[in-house]
């Protein structure tokens, strides 16, 4: 299959991969801070789709790992040993 071409989920489907509820990711959508999507239609029924490699990609920026967690220490306590 074409990467172009995968599949594209619903909000509903979206939402059970990231482990949100559907009304989470409309807001996070409202709000301009979920991950990007599509609509397919006109007007305001249309249907909100989302691409995989969008919700992966939203993941990736949202919960990146930094340096300061992977040591054990935290940036306060380095300071003061």
């Amino acid at each position: 299959m074409n990467p172009k071409h995968t599949p594209k989920l619903t909000t509903i489907e979206a939402a059970k991969v990231l482990r949100l509820s559907p009304r989470t990711l409309e807001r996070l959508r409202v709000q301009g801070t979920g991950p990007s999507y599509m609509k397919a239609g006109r007007g305001l029924r249309a249907r909100v789709l989302y691409a995989p490699e969008d919700l992966n990609a939203w993941i990736a920026r949202r919960y990146a790992s930094t340096s300061e967690y992977s040591t054990g220490v935290s940036a306060a306590h380095a300071k003061t040993a």
